[in-house]
């Protein structure tokens, strides 16, 4: 990369002035641009399926029957409710995001302030430290640093930057503290697709989004076509009134289109998103509400995880000759020196809050998470803390018992040691000085919530740069079992069969935490992650669904799926109820739709390939569509519905909706062999009335089928919605260009309508699900790999 080039350097003690920042230029890019309302307007109304709908309106109304508009009601509707939902959702989370934005301390006028990413400006002043995300391409003005540049480089080994070097926007701080000038900003940086979005470099795309984009392809492909076909079949071949035939074909087109899916789908997640954020949950991306209530398998950082964040020292042990004030000083003047802001060297800083520096390093060594120490030079000789196994090159079995000793009491221990005058942090022979005794705080909650995703069947896995020792100890006070294996001697070609083996891992290096994640995937598993640290942003980028505390890194807040703002560890249960209930009510909803979309496409081919005309006109099917669909579609999506989520959401949502649509077409086709051959007599008009009874009263027995196990609300909707067929039938059938019928017809009605109950039953025992899942494409290749599991189980009664 070319280095950075900028006229002049900006004073370190005063920064911009005022007037200077309101002419630089700001660091703002154009792609940030965010829906106005009228925008969002435009986009809600003008959709795939709403400019076909206002085709076929406009046809409708060539014809004059203007009766058979009424189906634009349902989708002016439908448009309605899901455009004030989305503008009530973004308003609420642009609050939330606005109070709990991230902010950088920029130097303006002697004085640092906090100001927004988008308010920082060329030849800023900026204070980084560990954690942080850089904002833009930055000159290190005075410090030292390691950096992650993987975004970039996609290596993950943090690099080493001072004064002098360049930082690029969308990388972030592994550890040290710098002041920088700011050089690129906005669009002119190196890297700005990434700087407000590092989780662009990996899409997730949920089952939900991968069924709503097949829906499209399909009726992008389908529609068409089937509708020309239709009606060059109706006009030319059939001959029937030019009125007639456009009125055919557009209700033919009308019954394809899921009309209510895709509005209700997004008013149920944007809902979804709100009550999520009243619980300070902010989410990046609504999909992951999905991802995430079918996480199998959640792996847990244990520092501010399960525990609180917060350590506080319990014991300095001087070893060898050091005395505990020697000890005591040395730390002091240690930190004195360090830039370090983590929570260990918080915890030291307080337990050290008595003791003042004496002296001032030469040069330090900011803690890397590679090394797992930090240090600072004095004169001729060195300080180093970190882990003791990091330090010495040939660790002293004596010391090694004590510190296993205290790890298995879940302390965390630190070695201080001395050595000569060093150029880089390195294993080595050094003097061991003492140890120092840190515990973690247990969220108090924790074993009541990890306890709750055993019950649902979630894999727990505890994963820890600490000793194994120390993190098994602070698992089992949590309540979770299993093996512990130490991570430092695993190869990588060995993580797949460890993962699958142990469930609370120590000492993890930030690059083994994401082949943990990528094993645990490619197992069949959906994986969520929970982090706060730089050291988590590779596995949190990597899981199906990442989590993130509020009060962590700022690199790791900004590749997560879920933000805790409060880090309210004790929320996740009700984050995973929410997604479970949005998508079983989603995929309940969706079968009914895709039954008349399915139902709908199949008359068309068999009008094309073999009848004489098209059984419903518009208006007839927005009757069966509204009463046996759009109705109990909106009941039924927000009902408390929160089942364990199993299987693809297509297979699942196609093996509802098949039986239905298959059952509803024999019974039109029964309808259609008495027609063409008169032996009950009927005309077109009593005919298309029969077909109307006929996809009621389907449309009321897959409305039965799918509400199963029937709760009180799901049998009151179907009763109304019964109640509603009947009572348009006596009162105003006229409305719907209903037909009265003579007794015959009516007992042939009635006894059609009992044969299609009985065939719906019988497909709906069928094995829909197992057929789909085998000649689906090979998207579904993870469904086959389940299903080849469980046909392995039923084999083996053991397995």
């Amino acid at each position: 990369m070319t280095p950075l080039k900028y006229d002049s350097p900006t004073s370190l003690t005063q920064g911009l002035s005022a007037a200077q920042a309101s002419k630089a230029k700001p660091n703002t890019m154009e792609n940030r641009h965010q829906e106005s309302t009228g925008e969002l307007m435009l986009s809600q109304f003008f959709t795939f399926f709403n400019i076909v709908n206002y085709i076929l309106a406009g046809l409708i109304i060539l014809t004059g029957s203007y009766r058979n508009l009424l189906f634009m009601v349902v989708v002016i509707s439908n448009t309605l409710i899901g455009l004030i939902q989305k503008i009530r959702s973004r308003r609420t989370l642009n609050k939330l995001a606005l109070i709990h934005q991230q902010t950088y301390s920029v130097l303006r006028d002697g004085k640092w302030e906090p100001l927004p990413v988008d308010q920082i400006v060329q030849n800023d002043i900026l204070r980084l430290s560990s954690g942080a995300q850089i904002p833009c391409d930055c000159r290190i003005r005075e410090g030292f640093c390691q950096v992650n540049e993987s975004l970039l480089t996609g290596e993950s080994d943090a690099l080493d930057r001072s004064a002098g070097q360049d930082l690029y926007g969308g990388c972030f701080l592994v550890s040290g503290s710098v002041l920088v000038q700011a050089i690129a900003v906005g669009d002119d940086q190196y890297m700005a697709s990434i700087l407000h979005d590092a989780r662009k470099d990996k899409e997730r795309v949920s089952q939900l989004q991968e069924m709503l984009d097949m829906l499209i392809k399909f009726c992008t492909l389908m529609l068409v076509p089937a509708g020309v076909l239709l009606f060059l079949k109706l006009f030319f071949y059939t001959r029937l009134p030019l009125n007639s035939a456009i009125l055919n074909t557009c209700a033919s087109v009308i019954g394809m289109i899921p009309e209510g899916l895709m509005i209700l789908t997004s008013t149920a997640l944007a809902a979804a998103s709100v009550k999520m954020a009243r619980q300070a949950v902010l989410i990046h991306d609504l999909y992951s509400v999905e991802s995430l209530a079918r996480v199998d398998t959640l792996c847990l950082d244990k520092t501010g995880t399960i525990t609180s964040g917060n350590m506080h020292v319990q014991a300095f042990l001087p070893q060898g000759e050091e005395t505990q004030e020697q000890l005591k000083q040395n730390l002091a003047d240690l930190f004195g020196s360090l830039g370090d802001d983590n929570v260990t060297a918080k915890a030291l800083r307080t337990a050290l809050q008595d003791w003042h520096s004496r002296q001032k390093a030469a040069r330090t060594f900011p803690f890397s998470s590679t090394a797992k120490c930090s240090g600072a030079v004095f004169g001729d000789q060195t300080y180093l803390i970190g882990a003791y196994t990091f330090l010495f090159a040939h660790p002293d079995p004596a010391v090694l018992d004590q510190i296993e000793d205290y790890a298995a009491r879940g302390l965390r221990v630190l070695a201080f040691a001395k050595g000569p005058e060093l150029s880089a942090l390195k294993k080595g022979d050094y003097t061991l000085c003492g140890l120092i005794l840190i515990e973690d705080e247990l969220r108090p909650d924790a074993p009541q919530i990890l306890d709750y995703f055993r019950t649902q069947d979630v894999s727990i896995k505890v994963i820890s740069g600490d000793m194994a020792q120390t993190v098994q100890a602070i698992a089992g006070r949590a309540g979770v079992k299993g093996k512990t294996i130490d991570m430092q001697n695993v190869s990588d070609d060995q993580i797949e069969d460890v993962v699958s083996a142990y469930s609370i891992f120590g000492r993890v290096s930030p690059v083994q935490k994401k082949l943990m994640v990528e094993a645990l995937q490619k197992q069949g598993h959906t994986v969520g992650m929970t982090g706060d640290g730089v050291n988590d942003v590779m596995a949190l980028k990597q899981a199906d669904c990442s989590i993130a505390m509020g009060s962590g890194a700022q690199a790791a807040l900004a590749v997560s799926s879920f933000v805790l703002l409060n880090n309210q560890f004790s929320v996740l249960p009700r984050i995973v109820l929410e997604g479970r209930r949005v998508v079983n009510n989603i995929q309940r909803t969706a079968s009914l739709f895709l039954v008349k979309t399915i139902f709908s496409f199949i008359l068309c081919v068999l009008t094309v390939l073999w009848m004489r005309s098209y059984p419903f006109i518009p208006i007839q099917l927005t009757l069966v569509s509204s009463l046996g669909t759009g109705i109990p579609a909106f009941i039924l999506t927000f009902e408390n519905d929160t089942k364990r989520i199993q299987g693809n959401f297509l297979v699942s949502v196609l093996s509802r909706a098949t039986p239905g649509a298959l059952s509803v077409c024999l019974s039109i086709a029964t309808a259609y062999i008495l027609y063409v051959t008169q032996w009950i007599p009927m005309d077109q008009a009593a005919y298309q009335t029969i077909c109307t009874i006929l996809a009621s009263v389907n449309a009321i027995g897959v409305l039965y089928w799918i509400c199963r196990p029937l709760s009180l609300v799901r049998l009151l909707v179907i009763t109304l919605c019964a109640a509603g067929y009947a009572g348009v039938m006596v009162f105003v059938p006229s409305l719907f260009s209903l037909a009265a019928l003579n007794p015959m017809q009516l007992i042939a009605a009635g006894a059609i309508a009992l044969g299609e109950l009985f065939v719906l039953s019988l497909l709906q025992k069928a094995d829909w699900h197992h057929l789909y899942a085998r000649f689906l494409p090979s998207f579904l290749k993870e469904e086959k790999q389940i299903l080849a599991r469980e046909y392995a189980c039923e084999e083996d009664r053991d397995c």
